[in-house]
């Protein structure tokens, strides 16, 4: 009965980390990245590894007709959903120059 205790106990982690190594191997690609660097650093660095693929994942873009409609135009990329939150302005006519006065 001990030997199955200590069978779970060990068993256990180690199936969860070549699961979460399958998930990055099969999930990288479609993202573009390496399937087997990601899917190393996930099973062999627990926890870090898969959450450092998660949040890298989540950075990239699956598809490059995407990124077109993805960004205003400006003189700076800005994602379109953050468009409103930022203090460039988008025409000349909309741009005023605070510090540089005419009148100062």
């Amino acid at each position: 009965m001990e030997w199955l205790l200590i069978s779970i106990i060990v068993g256990f982690p180690i199936l969860a980390l070549l699961a979460a190594a399958g998930y990055v191997y099969r999930d990288a690609p479609k993202h573009g990245m390496s399937p087997y660097k990601w899917a190393a650093l996930a099973g062999l660095v627990p926890f870090f590894g898969f959450f450092a693929y998660i949040f890298e994942r989540d950075d990239r873009t699956t598809d490059a007709t995407d990124r077109e409609e993805m960004f205003v135009d400006g003189p700076f990329q800005i994602h379109k959903s953050r468009a409103d939150d930022t203090p460039f302005a988008n025409t000349p006519e909309e741009r005023v120059d605070d510090e540089f006065d005419e009148n100062s």
